[in-house]
């Protein structure tokens, strides 16, 4: 057997074939706004983060009070008994469990009022190592006034944090380093000149305790190797991930709801080196951000390997099976998050985009229109939606009948704007189903960018 192995090493070696090595610490923070997930959604993350390889997941719902707003407050019995049993969950299925608390908006550091919130913290903490955690995280993100203008004090933080991590390591010899994502958590607010905050917090923060970083700005299109080491070198440590996907906590249409499009797409463009700990953030819609989180425990697990898109068929294929086909058509136009200070995930479905533009310049040329490509991806589109919205399981199907009722109205709407490029005059009832759509826009978007605007682009050439 050894000289098995040892011949199968060697080949190896000489295809030039490499050992990935996965992320050390790798998981999910359910860390968005709005309403947090269920105790099922949790327990069943569990198992979700064994079957895929994932080992963390930190308990940090900002709606939660117990959290954020009343964090000074003791969780009620029934709660600890909750908290207790996913615990025990994460510890059958190998996830470390890590209890985060974000008290940054009105902590007190220094005199007796800091004191007393330390105690606060310290007594908190003691409750849930009670029922088994051995993780803890300390939160200072999204801390900034109406103006955009932070004023904390990084060093009074890093501080606290050392203090902290000092006094729970005298007490219980078997928890881990704390996790903290300080205030200034992106690279642009890292690197300005305003204050000393990045500077006074990463000189005086302790060596052992994770840093998280989500990159370029909030939410951003990808963190380069190059990016990652430049913000390391601030810190002087290999930096964790905070990643912001397939989260959509944030606004994508105008006065709607929040959670208006779905993030379907495959995690991608993180470093490939030296990722010390990575946390994806993901939606409220549970079961659907389970596409996105499986291309994350690819990457996780194998970051100089790791293929998106292949990534993102393996996990479609096998979380829906025989409605893979169908989901893969829905998904695609829902992959890109992005607003007026938000962008991320791959471009919505760029082969339709790329037909719609195509028949789009020809009409424009005077050519013939070559429409098949296009008809065929709207077939698509209209098949899909009727099969989803059919056969879905119900836990799915909930968390995306608005989007999938859109989806219709808009494979309905670019077919009537195709034939309205055919004939070279504007159906009449494409303007009425457009403002259909528009009306559905608030709390049901997608593919902004390539189906909705191929009928954008008709009724303005044809109006």
């Amino acid at each position: 057997m050894k000289k098995f192995l040892l011949t199968m090493l060697m080949a190896l070696l000489i295809s030039g074939t490499s050992f990935a090595s996965p992320i050390p610490m790798r998981g999910v923070i359910e860390g968005f706004y709005g309403t947090p997930w269920t105790f099922e959604n949790r327990l069943d993350l569990m198992k979700f983060c064994r079957l895929n390889n994932l080992n963390a997941y930190i308990y940090a719902p900002k709606d939660d009070p117990y959290h954020r707003e009343k964090w000074r407050i003791a969780y009620p019995r029934e709660k600890l008994a909750e908290i207790a049993k996913l615990v025990d969950a994460a510890n059958q299925n190998g996830v470390r469990f890590i209890f985060a608390i974000s008290p940054g908006q009105n902590l007190n550091y220094t005199g007796e009022k800091g004191d007393a919130d330390f105690k606060k913290i310290i007594k908190k903490l003691d409750a849930v190592y009670k029922i088994g955690v051995r993780n803890f995280a300390i939160f200072f993100d999204d801390l900034k006034d109406d103006n955009g203008v932070h004023h904390e004090d990084g060093k009074l933080q890093a501080e606290f944090l050392n203090k902290l991590q000092a006094a729970l390591r005298e007490k219980h010899y078997d928890i881990e380093p704390l996790i903290t994502v300080p205030t200034e958590y992106y690279r642009a607010d890292m690197i300005q000149n305003a204050n000393n905050y990045t500077a006074d917090f990463a000189g005086a923060l302790n060596k052992r305790i994770v840093v998280l970083y989500t990159g370029d700005g909030v939410v951003c299109d990808g963190i380069t190797d190059e990016g990652f080491q430049a913000a390391c070198k601030i810190y002087e440590r290999d930096l964790g991930i905070w990643w912001n996907y397939p989260v959509n906590d944030y606004a994508v249409t105008d006065g709607g709801n929040k959670n208006a499009k779905l993030a379907l797409g495959a995690i991608e463009k993180l470093p490939t080196k030296n990722v010390q700990a990575i946390f994806f953030n993901p939606m409220g819609q549970y079961e659907l951000s389970k596409i996105a989180l499986a291309t994350g425990a690819d990457y996780s697990n194998s970051p100089e390997t790791y293929d998106a898109e292949k990534s993102w068929d393996e996990a479609l294929t096998t979380q829906f099976g025989r409605l893979a086909p169908a989901m893969k058509i829905f998904a695609s136009h829902s992959r890109h998050m992005e607003n007026n200070w938000a962008k991320v995930g791959a471009a919505d479905a760029p082969e339709f985009k790329a037909a719609a533009d195509a028949v789009i310049q020809n009409f424009l040329e005077g050519y013939s229109l070559n429409s098949y490509q296009l008809s065929k991806l709207i077939t698509e589109m209209e098949k899909s939606a009727e099969t989803l919205l059919k056969k879905l399981p119900p836990e799915i199907l909930s968390e995306c009948q608005p989007q999938l009722e859109q989806f219709q109205r808009i494979a309905a709407a670019d077919r009537l704007a195709l034939h309205s490029l055919i004939n070279k005059a504007l159906d009449p009832q494409l303007k009425i189903l457009r403002e259909e759509i528009r009306q559905h826009e608030p709390n049901a978007a997608l593919s902004e960018r390539a189906a909705l605007k191929f009928i954008d682009d008709v009724i303005f050439l044809l109006n």
